[in-house]
């Protein structure tokens, strides 16, 4: 039996695990943590709605349902011309017939970044965003500043809707507390268009809310750094904030930097349609696949890493490797499977974002869709435990 070494437990690396030991394929999963992370429910941690635990899968009981080996440890180096990768705790893989890196990406660092706390950072900050929201609401009043950045080397690596969901999700709250008054929102980023590339429907449909919601905006100017009490901008502007969400745009990955394996500007692995890496020495080996954010996307301009074309990449990895060791050629690509797809939440209602290369389009879900993303939360955490059927293509 064939055994395949996944580097990574986000959303990349656990579908891969799961595909391949659909295929019969003997699989080991490398994860730094020991829990499977629902990024696009923890904005509801901040506000109290939802539990750490609500928005976390143990690996370990993923491991028992799947059949998968576990190993919980940090990925230190990678040689893939060796045919090796070490982890911090010293040991060293070598004796697997695929790799499949899916570590995901690292973020840009902003000088004075460790004055602001992201909703897409480590699954800890989310209970600090909560703790820190609890202390402003103690308060009474606060300027609460949301953003999020880009990466000039890599227009994919941006991560925006989590961060106008959790600043939605705040406004809610603070209505129904009846303090809403009391405090000033304001949401900032380096482009003039945030979320333009969701398309001009969405991005004028956000413009109203902004206005509807009466949150202030500050846009089109870089980000010189950030301060415990606001943010300075290039033009040594200064916007005050009590409190700063910020959400740094994706980078690549420090190990990949480190490694033999091939990468973009941004320091993102370059594959093929079907994931495989991209060597330019043919003496480099053709047994590496690289899935998720880690990945240098190509395609449109308004495409943008998202959970489920990580899902996407991962179930065609599973099945190229399937179809490579049956001689085959009947290979799936991830290209044609672009597109932006998200449910964006407000706390009482929410919003259905689609794009790809024909139809651009967001329109509103007052109330149901909120609960609609709820509903997916559960669905995303009971199928992935085997305790509900999964959707084809789910």
């Amino acid at each position: 039996m064939k055994h395949i070494l996944i580097l990574g437990g986000g959303f990349a690396g656990l579908e891969a695990a799961i595909y391949l030991k659909k295929a019969a394929f003997d699989v080991t999963l490398v994860s730094e943590r020991d829990y499977f992370f629902i990024y696009p429910t923890s904005i509801w941690i901040p506000t109290r709605e939802s539990e750490f635990e609500d928005v976390c899968i143990d690996l370990h009981q993923l491991k028992r349902v799947h059949g998968f080996t576990l190993i919980v440890d940090s990925i230190t180096q990678i040689n893939a011309k060796e045919g090796n990768v070490t982890l911090k705790s010293g040991t060293c893989l070598n004796n697997y017939d695929y790799l499949v890196v899916a570590m995901g990406a690292s973020k840009m660092k902003h000088k004075g970044i460790e004055n602001t706390l992201s909703i897409c950072g480590a699954p800890q900050q989310s209970l600090l965003i909560r703790d820190k929201l609890d202390e402003i609401i103690a308060k009474g009043s606060a300027n609460i500043c949301f953003g999020f950045g880009g990466n000039p080397k890599d227009t994919s690596a941006v991560r925006g809707g989590p961060g106008f969901e959790l600043m939605f999700n705040v406004h809610n709250l603070l209505k129904k507390k009846g303090i809403r008054d009391n405090y000033k929102l304001t949401f900032f980023a380096p482009m003039p268009e945030p979320g333009k590339r969701m398309g001009p429907q969405a991005l004028k449909m956000m413009d109203l809310f902004f206005k509807k919601l009466h949150i202030e905006k500050h846009f089109g100017t870089k980000i010189k750094s950030f301060e415990d009490d606001g943010i300075v901008f290039e033009d040594d502007t200064k916007l005050h904030s009590d409190f700063t969400m910020f959400i740094p745009a994706g980078n690549g990955h420090e190990v990949v930097k480190n490694s033999d394996l091939p990468t973009n500007e941004a320091g993102f692995i370059k594959i093929d349609d079907f994931c495989n890496v991209i060597f330019e020495d043919t003496m480099m080996p053709e047994n590496i696949y690289a899935i998720g954010d880690i990945t240098a996307l190509e395609g449109y301009d308004w495409r943008a890493k998202q959970g489920h074309i990580a899902e996407v990449m991962a179930r065609n990895v599973a099945h190229n490797i399937q179809a490579r060791e049956a001689g085959k050629s009947n290979f799936k690509g991830y290209h044609r499977h672009l597109n932006i797809l998200c449910v964006m939440d407000s706390g009482d209602g929410a919003a259905f974002v689609y794009r790809d290369e024909k139809r651009a389009f967001m329109f509103p879900l007052p109330l149901i869709g909120h609960w609609l993303k709820k509903a997916w939360g559960s669905y995303c955490k009971y199928s992935k435990l085997g305790k509900i059927p999964r959707i084809p293509g789910m």
